[in-house]
């Protein structure tokens, strides 16, 4: 009976390692066996299979690797082991197919804790080789960050990694679904009785042409007054543009005033006359967001008309023509014209100018654009000379189709371009705001010696909650940059409906309804230029929300322009920014850039929280007692003491005004 009964034990015992995971085969698994697009969150670009994330062989200092992922940060690649993996093993390095060393690191996570990093990395150095046990782990993630420079040209490769298993590694979702939420209005609508929302000073350049309109909201009709302009300006009184000439510099305060059925607004402002312009950040809309290459003069009106209707009275000024509208080649006389999109650039500006609105164009230092049109280079006078004789008041100059004349990645060498092309604006007489475009790392360094009002810090924007934080949140880094005329552009606003540059059609913001309200929010707490994207004649109710809180655009457009402050707290961050009258505008942000889905189970839950914040007042040099405005609902919170609390939505935001008391 003994041996019968050790007989059958051992055949269980048997069955049991046959039958048992972790006593199984081992096999082998290429990492890129086992990627997914639709379980990859990354930042910018597109994770490739055995080539770079610019479609080139895998190659890390001088060699070249047959078995990778080409990705770029931020990226996150989570994959569930179920307890059965080994190890994980390979090499990691920044791409040699980058003209810019920027600085990223690799990091190898396993049910949250940290298991291997590979250090700060940049393209020349040297792989970094791993072998990590994941011995009881569940979930594994390969993860790349950026090290405090921000995104652009973190070029990162995965090479050789193979997973050692017993069991299946599926890849899963690294970012969770968002759920669905309706949109919610909370600007209230604009009072009937006029309101004025020009910002508190306006900068122009002496005997160029100058024109700036009365902006109030209110009932129509509406009549307007000026009192104090100097010398060469006059004001029509039915529309309220100020237009002429002022040879004379200084500081000229003029009191505005708007007048209708239900009362008078009154507001004075500074007419600062001098070299610097765009003295608040710049507002106004972009065509490349929604139609990219196929923005035509039909469009651009259209935009201008919107602009004019709906927006201009809370401050939106420019039209801009992104890439799209250069003719195929120039003239005998060198001059390059609108391609047969744009019958007619000089009446389209002149149509633009009519209604109290400013005209934007596109080009770049390099032979070609960023969408192969022709670029300005070695044409950068009379380029600068036809925009002049256009009505051209804002340049966007992307750097992109520099790269094939480029000596170098030194800062010196991107800067020179920039610079020729400002000289040839300088014998333009116009105010031409310059913003110095994308494609150059680090350019807050030096695009306010290049001469440029505006500077794009960052990779193309879309509308993706983890590019909008990869790119928002990082603006700290060059914060100390920011200053009258002088912008950090983390690129344009991402609401309402986009699409031609992105998807085939256009389409409704990914965003959901609260990170929406966060994007406008720190932008506007940034001083970023704000620049919409969308299509101007089909904004929903809830879009016009977004743009015409005269409370909230007040942050952006205040004239102190104090650079932005950002504080790491447990539910996410918090940004302020001190304003002109002694208060603080205050951003509180659920927010986290490298936020991974570990739990899958509780994607919706964690969505439908609210997450609080508890914040010392202390941290603005407050020490007491405060007043509070919710900018949103423009609406008094009342006083507090020492500190506020506040919850705050998934993504979402509480955007507030605190004001010390004595």
């Amino acid at each position: 009976m003994k041996t019968g009964k050790y007989i059958i034990m051992f055949l269980l015992t048997s069955m049991w390692l046959v039958c048992s995971c972790d006593n199984g085969p081992k096999r082998e698994v290429w990492l890129e066996e086992i990627y997914r697009d639709s379980c990859f969150v990354q930042d910018w670009g597109i994770p490739q299979i055995n080539q770079s994330v610019v479609w080139t062989p895998l190659k890390v200092n001088g060699v070249t690797y047959e078995h990778g992922i080409g990705a770029h940060s931020i990226s996150r690649m989570l994959y569930d082991l179920g307890g059965k993996a080994v190890s994980v093993s390979g090499l990691v390095g920044a791409d040699d197919n980058n003209m810019y060393a920027c600085k990223l690191q690799f990091k190898i996570i396993g049910d949250k804790k940290e298991l291997w990093k590979s250090g700060v990395m940049q393209k020349g150095d040297a792989v970094k080789e791993f072998k990590v046990s994941l011995s009881g782990i569940d979930k594994v993630l390969l993860l790349v960050e950026e090290c405090g420079d921000g995104i652009m040209y973190d070029h990162a490769d995965w090479l050789n990694v193979k997973f050692v298993t017993r069991g299946e590694i599926t890849p899963i979702p690294a970012w969770p679904k968002p759920v669905t939420k309706e949109k919610y209005i909370l600007t209230p609508k604009a009072p009937e009785n006029p309101q004025i929302n020009n910002p508190m000073v306006y900068g122009a350049r002496p005997g160029n042409p100058f024109l700036m309109a009365i902006m109030a909201t209110g009932n129509r009709p509406m009549t307007f007054e000026v009192s104090g302009l100097p010398d060469g300006l006059k004001l029509d009184s039915a529309t309220g543009l100020i237009t002429g000439k002022i040879n004379v510099g200084g500081d000229y305060k003029v009191l505005l005033k708007a007048m209708n059925d239900k009362g008078i607004a009154e507001k004075e402002i500074t007419l600062k006359i001098g070299e610097r312009i765009a003295l608040t950040p710049p507002m106004g809309w972009n065509s490349w967001n929604c139609w990219g290459l196929s923005v035509d003069d039909e469009k651009v009106r259209e935009a201008a008309r919107m602009m004019n209707e709906k927006l201009q009275a809370y401050g939106w000024t420019y039209v801009n023509i992104d890439d799209g509208w250069e003719a195929s080649e120039r003239t005998k006389q060198g001059e390059l014209l609108a391609n047969e999109k744009f019958p007619d650039f000089k009446g389209l500006a002149d149509y633009i100018h009519s209604l109290g609105l400013k005209f934007g164009i596109y080009s770049s230092p390099g032979p070609t654009t960023c969408g192969d049109y022709l670029g300005s280079y070695q044409h950068e006078e009379i380029d600068a000379q036809t925009w002049g004789e256009w009505g051209v008041d804002y340049l966007k100059y992307d750097h992109c189709g520099y790269h094939a004349v480029q000596e170098n990645s030194e800062e010196k060498t991107i800067q020179e371009p920039y610079i020729v092309m400002r000289e040839a604006l300088d014998k333009v007489s116009r105010d031409i705001v310059y913003c110095v475009g994308y494609g150059a790392p680090n350019v807050w360094n030096w695009a306010k010696e290049a001469g440029g009002e505006l500077w794009r810090t960052t990779r193309d924007i879309t509308d993706e909650w983890n590019v909008v934080t990869a790119i928002g949140c990082f603006q700290d880094v060059c914060a100390q940059a920011t200053a009258p005329g002088s912008y950090n552009d983390p690129d344009m606003l991402v609401v309402g409906k986009l699409g031609k540059a992105w998807r085939e059609k256009v389409h409704e913001s990914a965003l959901t309804p609260d990170e929406q309200y966060s994007h406008i929010s720190l932008w506007c707490l940034l001083s970023a230029p704000l620049l919409i994207g969308c299509d101007m004649a089909n904004m929903d109710d809830f879009t016009l929300n977004l743009l015409t809180n005269n409370e909230v655009i007040a942050v952006s457009q205040d004239p102190l322009v104090a650079p932005a402050r950002k504080m790491m707290v447990e539910n996410g961050q918090i940004w302020s920014k001190k304003l002109h009258d002694g208060s603080y505008a205050v951003g509180f942000f659920h927010v986290d850039p490298y936020f991974i889905l570990w739990d899958q189970d509780d994607a919706e839950a964690m969505q439908m929280r609210d997450y609080g914040f508890n914040f010392d007042l202390k941290q603005l040099g407050i020490d007491g007692k405060a007043t509070v405005r919710d900018l949103w609902r423009q609406k008094d919170l009342g006083a507090v003491n020492g500190s506020f609390q506040t919850k705050v939505p998934y993504h979402g935001v509480t955007f507030v005004k605190i004001t010390p008391t004595k």
